[in-house]
């Protein structure tokens, strides 16, 4: 199994499990968040995040999720990546997350592939009949 590590900006890699969870219904294993602000040290965050790192890979990697890309905890999540081992997304969202919890007893790439799936196609412009019509 493929443990994933969420990397966001204050709680919400916490929330965002939270809600996964419930939605998935339970606990899930090897997932786990890391919170940065504001007044944390990039470097001592990056050494807990590979400390996270080596507790959640069981031999089949591990897959961390940043949110926004360019951002202090993407550029730490960056910092983790080791080819074959760890993996990087950043955007994370709901759907991203709950597609890579259901598909992390596949291969890396085919639990990569279908979490951008979710997390693309769960972004939408929801529109009423009557807002079709001008």
């Amino acid at each position: 199994m493929i443990g994933i590590l969420l990397i966001t900006h204050e709680d919400m890699g916490e929330c965002l499990i939270r809600c996964a969870t419930h939605i998935l219904g339970g606990s899930q294993p090897q997932l786990m968040h890391i919170n940065v602000s504001i007044q944390d040290d990039p470097k001592l965050v990056i050494d807990k995040a590979r400390g996270l790192v080596k507790e959640l890979d069981s031999g089949d990697g591990v897959l961390v999720l940043s949110d926004i890309y360019g951002a202090t905890p993407s550029n730490i999540a960056c910092q983790l990546i080791a080819p074959g081992k760890v993996d990087c997304m950043s955007g994370v969202n709901l759907p991203m997350l709950v597609r890579a919890i259901t598909y992390r007893n596949e291969s890396s790439l085919e639990m990569i592939e279908k979490a951008l799936d979710g997390g693309r196609n769960g972004v939408m412009h929801i529109q009423t009949e009557s807002s079709h019509a001008t």
